[in-house]
């Protein structure tokens, strides 16, 4: 029979089963961990989880909820300090910065997880599971929502569409490597022996972002050689001579309008470091 733990034992015990769940999370992704799993690693029977959570879900929620609610409030803080200061100069790297700086402090703080936190974010916006999607959309739209506002004023040369997939390719990019379970190597391989940490890759990888955030818009002819390398033209992608039907050289639709922020891209908007 499970006897109910109370007292500060009560919320050692709660404290284990998540960080158990965190880093069976992290390990695993949603779909491959189990209760049978986060019971055994953390030492507790299923009635403990069910009384402190009540399902395999809500411990999820709850996992995720305990960092990310934390750091979306601090990156939008410091969305909200440049935009007072800045006005109508806020630029790209202002708005990467209130995204990055909040989660790299985050990660410093061996209290809310240290360098595992960084890989928690990268496991949850590169998880496929449509539980983990389905969550970050209902909990963080308006984070997505709010920072895609500002990008579209930090760069307004760049049509919508174009935005969301240059900001979807890029921090798609960024939460594979926050994902990867070895950047130790990844680091040794490329570094050629000068010393760099987590936080060094991670600034590399903002500058790519940025360079490709403002990136000329290509032009109908480069879109159409790109097109034929790939052996799309025959497929009635590009039209010869022009863009593809939809002003593909723009990125802008000619018809509908569209949600503030692309669907594909809120789920990495509303975790990503």
């Amino acid at each position: 029979m499970a006897v109910r733990a109370t007292g500060r034992h009560a919320g050692d015990t709660k404290s284990r089963i998540l960080d158990t769940a965190e880093t069976l999370f992290i390990e695993c992704g949603y779909e491959a961990m189990s209760l049978r799993q986060i019971t055994s690693r953390a030492e507790v029977n299923l009635a403990a989880v069910n009384y402190h959570f009540g399902s395999k879900e809500s411990l999820i929620h709850s996992m995720l909820s305990r960092r990310l609610d934390r750091l979306n409030e601090e990156r939008l803080k410091l969305l909200d300090r440049f935009d007072r200061m800045l006005g109508a100069r806020l630029t790209c790297e202002h708005v990467l910065g209130a995204m990055f700086i909040p989660a790299l402090r985050l990660s410093r703080d061996p209290r809310v997880g240290g360098k595992a936190f960084l890989r928690l974010l990268g496991r949850a916006y590169t998880d496929p599971s449509a539980f983990i999607r389905d969550f970050l959309n209902q909990h963080y739209e308006s984070v997505a929502v709010r920072f895609f506002d500002a990008f579209q004023r930090a760069l307004p040369h760049l049509p919508r569409e174009e935005l969301g997939w240059r900001l979807h390719f890029a921090i798609g990019a960024l939460s594979g490597v926050l994902a990867g379970t070895d950047t130790d190597s990844l680091i040794s391989e490329f570094s050629q022996g000068k010393s760099m940490n987590d936080l060094q890759l991670i600034a590399r990888l903002a500058s790519l972002m940025v360079a490709a955030l403002k990136a000329p818009l290509p032009d109908s002819s480069q879109l159409a050689m790109f097109a034929a390398v790939l052996g799309d033209a025959a497929e009635g992608g590009v039209v010869e001579g022009g863009a593809a039907e939809g002003d593909a050289a723009t990125g802008e639709r000619r018809e509908g309008n569209p949600e503030p922020a692309p669907a594909s891209l809120r789920p990495m908007l509303h975790g990503t470091a």
